[in-house]
């Protein structure tokens, strides 16, 4: 059973990336699923949620607007589109699934934006 974003990597200011986030051993789409972010030397950030459905979704006011999230519960995934990335934005960017008392955390995937 295990969560898995994917899809960080390199890019300029202005650029685009699309994480993934991918569950197996349980089905995410009962779940409700956020991301987060977390910079060196700084707090844990909650950036976006989805309900379980897809009907219903949150964004942090430092994202709203270029982030978009996203799910296809026939893959068993979580998508967040970043658009208009800039350098604050880099970061570990976590997944988080949850459903009454079960939750899951991934690893994290790398965000480095470049000035």
């Amino acid at each position: 059973v295990q969560l898995q974003a994917s899809g960080g990597g390199l890019v300029q200011t202005g650029g685009s990336l699309r994480l993934s986030c991918a569950a197996s051993g349980f089905t995410l789409g009962a779940y409700a699923v956020g991301w987060f972010r977390q910079a060196p030397g700084k707090e844990r950030e909650g950036l976006s949620c989805i309900t379980s459905s897809g009907g219903s979704t949150y964004y942090a006011d430092s994202v709203k607007g270029r982030f978009t999230i996203s799910r296809d519960n026939a893959k068993s995934a979580v998508y967040l589109q970043m658009n208009s990335l800039k350098p604050e934005d880099t970061a570990v960017y976590v997944c988080h699934a949850a459903w009454w008392w079960q939750q899951y955390w991934d690893q994290g995937t790398l965000v480095t934006v470049s000035s």
